[in-house]
C-alpha cells in the first residue's frame, strides 16, 4: 500500500458500477483509489450513475459525489484520457455518444490496444444479460431483491461495527450460496468470451454483474472490473500491457473508517475488507 505522497503508475485503469445516487456507492474508497494512481487512460465502464434510482425519487447525492465527478474532470484536464461507456443504469448517456463532456469522452463501446499489442473491447456487459434485455418484469423483481439485500447488508455492517467486529458482507455471503447466481455468472462469462471471439479481439473488459474476475480461456482474456458498491475493485493495465485485478484494499478501508462519521441505521457506509493484490 503506497503512502499518501506516492502514486501507483498504470497505463490504463478500468472501473465500473459505481452507482452514484444510491446509498450503497462507496465513493470515499474510489476517491481514495484515484488519489493514489496515475494513468494515461481511465475507463468508466458503465453504471457510473444510477438513473433507475433517480426515477424512484430516492436519489441520494452527498457532496462527496460531486467531488468524485470533479476528480474525473481534473484527470481529463491533466492529460488522462477519460472514456465513459454507459451501462444499463445510466443508459440515458447513450444518447450522447461521441460527445465530449468536460473532457470526458462518451462511447457505446471502445476498442483499446494494450501496450503489448493485444486488442481489447470495452463494454458494460448488459448486452449479455437476457433478463435485462428481454423481460422487464424479471428485471424489476431482480432490482427489488437486490435493493432488499443491500439494505440488509447496511444493517448488518452497522450492527457489527457497534459490536467492534470487522466488516463482513452479508449480501456477498448470501449470493455465494445461491446456485442460480453462480450459474448466471458462468453463463455471463461464457457469453462475453464468445462475443470477444466473434469480434476478433483478444481481451474483453466489462462490468455489470458486480463480480470481478480476470481469467484466460483458449487464448482470450476475460476481465470484469467488479463494482464500487460491495467490493471496491478495478482492472489495471501495467505499462507492459499486463492486466491485474486490484482490490482496494483492507489498509485503505481501515484508514477511511477512522475518518468516517458514526453510521446511522438508514445510511451506513460499508467498508469492504479485502486484501491487496
Amino acid at each position: 500500500m503506497p503512502n499518501a505522497t506516492t502514486r501507483l503508475r498504470y497505463r490504463s485503469v478500468f472501473i465500473s458500477d459505481i452507482h452514484l445516487g444510491t446509498r450503497d456507492a462507496r465513493v470515499e474508497y474510489l476517491l481514495d483509489f484515484l488519489t493514489h494512481i496515475e494513468c494515461d487512460y481511465l475507463f468508466l465502464d458503465g453504471d457510473v450513475f444510477d438513473i433507475w434510482k433517480m426515477r424512484t425519487h430516492r436519489w441520494h447525492w452527498p457532496m462527496i459525489n460531486t467531488r468524485l465527478l470533479q476528480r474525473f474532470i481534473e484527470l481529463a484536464a491533466s492529460g488522462t484520457r477519460v472514456i465513459y461507456v454507459p451501462g444499463n443504469h445510466d443508459e440515458f448517456f447513450r444518447d450522447y455518444l461521441a460527445a465530449d463532456m468536460a473532457g470526458v469522452e462518451v462511447h457505446r463501446n471502445y476498442r483499446h490496444t494494450l501496450a503489448d499489442g493485444r486488442l481489447a473491447l470495452i463494454l458494460h456487459g448488459d448486452e449479455f444479460d437476457g433478463v435485462v434485455r428481454h423481460n422487464r418484469l424479471l428485471k424489476w423483481i431482480g432490482n427489488a431483491g437486490y435493493e432488499a439485500l443491500m439494505w440488509m447488508n447496511r444493517l448488518s455492517h452497522h450492527l457489527r461495527r457497534k459490536l467492534g467486529k470487522d466488516y463482513w458482507s452479508l449480501s456477498l455471503a448470501i449470493k455465494n450460496q445461491v446456485p442460480n447466481a453462480r450459474v448466471y455468472i458462468e453463463k455471463f462469462e461464457e457469453a462475453a468470451l464468445r462475443h470477444a471471439r466473434e469480434q476478433s479481439v483478444e481481451v474483453i473488459i466489462c462490468g455489470h454483474i458486480h463480480h470481478a474476475n480476470l481469467r484466460e480461456v483458449d487464448g482470450v482474456c476475460y476481465a470484469n472490473a467488479g463494482d464500487w458498491v460491495e467490493h471496491c475493485t478495478a482492472i489495471t493495465e501495467h505499462l507492459d500491457g499486463r492486466l491485474e485485478l486490484v482490490h482496494w484494499a483492507k489498509e485503505s478501508a481501515d484508514r477511511l473508517d477512522a475518518r468516517l462519521p458514526a453510521p446511522t441505521a438508514d445510511a451506513v457506509p460499508v467498508s469492504p475488507r479485502v486484501s491487496s493484490i
